[in-house]
């Protein structure tokens, strides 16, 4: 049976923060396996607000990602490689008027035998980016698969937005270790 341990669980407080980030990730083999759980809310004008996910401290062209979503009727298909980051994730904005503060996104993340040092790391992200709005291309649901071109084991992961901007006050981002999965 899996066993989760949370290794981190940060709630954003008041003025937001330019990002999280967990820099004591054991790789001793203590976990098998990490998982990401986000309720995250951005404090940039948009309606959804994407994800930048580095890990190791490493912002080289290592990163490559294949995601799919759909923020209109019509579902979107993308690749992108050599990147300083994981991208095409996303978590609700604060709308174009800045009025949101309530509606936030979630976000799921992945990262199996994250501690192993032969093999390249990869990322399964499935995210959510509601908004009260009936137009369809104000809010946006995606999963995404990438991978992190390195063998060395991951110690450290950080989620920022893409715009730059704050991760709002509320916003909670929990790290489980997970063993015997």
């Amino acid at each position: 049976m899996a066993a989760f341990t949370v290794i981190d669980h940060t709630e954003i407080g008041a003025g937001g923060a330019a990002y999280w980030e967990e820099t004591g990730i054991p790789t001793d083999g203590t976990y098998d396996h990490l998982l990401i759980k986000a309720s995250l809310i951005g404090e940039k004008d948009v309606y959804y607000d994407p994800m930048a996910l580095t890990v190791n401290s490493v912002t080289s062209s290592v990163y490559s990602n294949t995601a799919l979503y759909a923020a209109s009727a019509t579902p979107v298909a993308t690749r992108e490689a050599a990147r300083a980051n994981l991208v095409n994730a996303w978590w609700t904005g604060a709308f174009p008027d800045l009025s949101n503060t309530t509606i936030f996104g979630s976000m799921e993340i992945w990262i199996p035998h994250y501690a192993n040092s032969t093999n390249y790391k990869s990322f399964v992200v499935k995210s959510v980016a509601p908004s009260t709005s009936t137009t369809d291309s104000e809010w946006l649901v995606g999963i995404m698969a990438g991978l992190y071109i390195q063998t060395t084991a991951i110690s450290s992961v950080k989620i920022a937005s893409g715009h730059g901007t704050d991760l709002g006050q509320y916003s909670t981002i929990t790290l489980y270790g997970i063993t015997g999965a």
